[in-house]
């Protein structure tokens, strides 16, 4: 066994990683509910235009960190160093809690109910086993075969995770681009048009800002993963230049896919049928309008693909983030092997990997995710207030690495004024994610306590492996 990464990923393959992550169910659902609480065509493109630009700023101001501290464990190493570790470990503690394993558990319980279009035997309605409040139906037991598949396949080796993250996110951009010109070519609807861009859907109000700001959230996080890049670090290549230049190609090009498939909607159906949409499903709404079922399948089969690859690529990342903790005696001492012959961190790969297949038994998750928003936007904000921190504790630190003001401002503004509209308007999500996160501090202080207790003993073996290595 070693601890130690290898470095094989190229500046492809961490765009792949970008996107992949970014891609996964919510471009196709989350147009509807964004609807419901806009009421207005306009405003849901001006939502998603929002998002993107938030985004796309959070991402680049994110690259000047990745260039500066290109270890791996990413946001984690980020808030360790610029800050402290109690910190860098409510981060840990919260994305291994629920924000990425929740996110994966969503994720791959999505690709199980479209599954279930196809094979109709897989579904929440099948149950194998109910026990009072306990029940166990086929559409669990396949996301959990889901991750049970993607945790083997990337624990084979990281070229496995690669290559499956490569096929999957090709596959995805290619499908996109498809519906976007389907779009233009059969879904370009003028009733529609004249009805979602009427007159009167472009009265605005100064209430519709705080209306803005909370349906912003959903498009946030439909596209805001960008930050599994991150997590993988310590695997890829040159990452000082590789990291910043794969959050821009790949989030500048995925934002702009969401904003013409979002087009695509407003221009192919009706409002009320965007809002009205089978399981929120907008796309199959969309593509049904255009080809009847077969586009309904081809939608269900896209969706499917998405959700894979996203759940490939964060699965992948999230394992390397708990290994830096792992390795900092922050986590499970366990979780910080590297498997000599695959190099990857096996152990962390699994611990997640029943972690999440836990979330999708229990099935209360998306309660949990709801609760997390809050919070993940939080330490999104302490990240980029960090790039401040950073240049003035390391002012030697070159000068070529940072990037414009502008960006990390603008994140740190807009995104500080949805937070205080989720405070505001939606409390029942803000005080349980606190509690979530919060819960993560007398943990720390236990693991806290045995690491200084052991630190002379970790300092010898340290020593001594030096000694023997020279």
């Amino acid at each position: 066994m070693s601890n130690e990464l290898r470095r094989t990923m190229s500046l492809q393959d961490s765009i792949s990683i970008v996107a992949g992550s970014m891609i996964g169910c919510g471009i196709f659902i989350v147009s509807a509910d964004i609807s419901r609480q806009v009421n207005s065509a306009p405003l849901v493109l001006l939502v998603w235009l929002l998002a993107g630009f938030v985004s796309f700023c959070g991402a680049i101001a994110y690259g000047e960190l990745a260039s500066k501290i290109p270890d791996e464990g990413g946001q984690y190493m980020y808030l360790k160093k610029i800050f402290n570790d109690k910190l860098a470990f409510l981060f840990g503690w919260t994305l291994f809690l629920v924000i990425q394993s929740g996110s994966i558990a969503a994720i791959c319980v999505a690709f199980s109910k479209f599954t279930g279009l196809l094979i109709p035997a897989i579904s929440d309605q099948n149950m194998l086993f109910t026990l009072g409040a306990l029940h166990l139906s086929t559409q669990q037991v396949f996301g959990v075969a889901t991750v049970l598949l993607l945790t083997y396949i990337n624990s084979r080796g990281i070229d496995y995770g690669v290559i499956t993250q490569n096929i999957f996110t090709v596959t995805k951009i290619v499908s996109l681009i498809a519906i976007v010109v389907c779009g233009i070519f059969f879904g370009f609807n003028m009733s529609a048009i004249h009805l979602n861009f009427a007159p009167a859907a472009f009265n605005f109000h100064m209430t519709d800002i705080a209306k803005i700001s909370t349906a912003t959230v959903g498009a946030l996080f439909s596209a805001i993963t960008w930050n599994n890049v991150s997590f993988i670090a310590g695997e890829i290549k040159d990452p000082e230049k590789n990291v910043k230049k794969s959050l821009a190609i790949g989030v500048g090009m995925v934002i702009l896919l969401y904003l013409m498939i979002n087009v695509v909607y407003v221009t192919s159906v009706p409002l009320s049928s965007i809002q009205n949409a089978s399981g929120d499903i907008v796309a199959a709404a969309v593509m049904g309008s255009m080809f009847g079922n077969v586009g309904r399948t081809v939608i269900a089969v896209i969706i499917m693909i998405s959700a894979f690859g996203c759940a490939n690529g964060m699965i992948m990342a999230g394992a390397r983030v708990y290994y830096k903790m792992a390795k900092d005696r922050l986590f499970f001492r366990s979780m910080a092997v590297i498997n000599r012959k695959t190099r990857v961190p096996v152990n962390s790969l699994w611990v997640q990997c029943a972690w999440i297949s836990g979330l999708i038994l229990w099935g209360n998750y998306h309660q949990l995710l709801d609760f997390v928003i809050f919070a993940s936007l939080i330490f999104y904000i302490i990240t980029l207030y960090g790039i401040f921190v950073h240049r003035k504790n390391f002012p030697e630190s070159d000068p070529k690495l940072r990037v414009n003001n502008f960006y990390a401002i603008s994140f740190i503004s807009i995104a500080s004024y949805i937070v205080v509209c989720l405070a505001v308007f939606k409390p029942e999500y803000t005080l349980p994610g606190f509690l979530i996160t919060l819960a993560g501090l007398p943990v720390y202080s236990l693991w806290n306590k045995a690491r200084l207790k052991n630190a002379p003993v970790i300092k010898a073996v340290e020593k001594t492996t030096e000694e023997l290595t020279v």
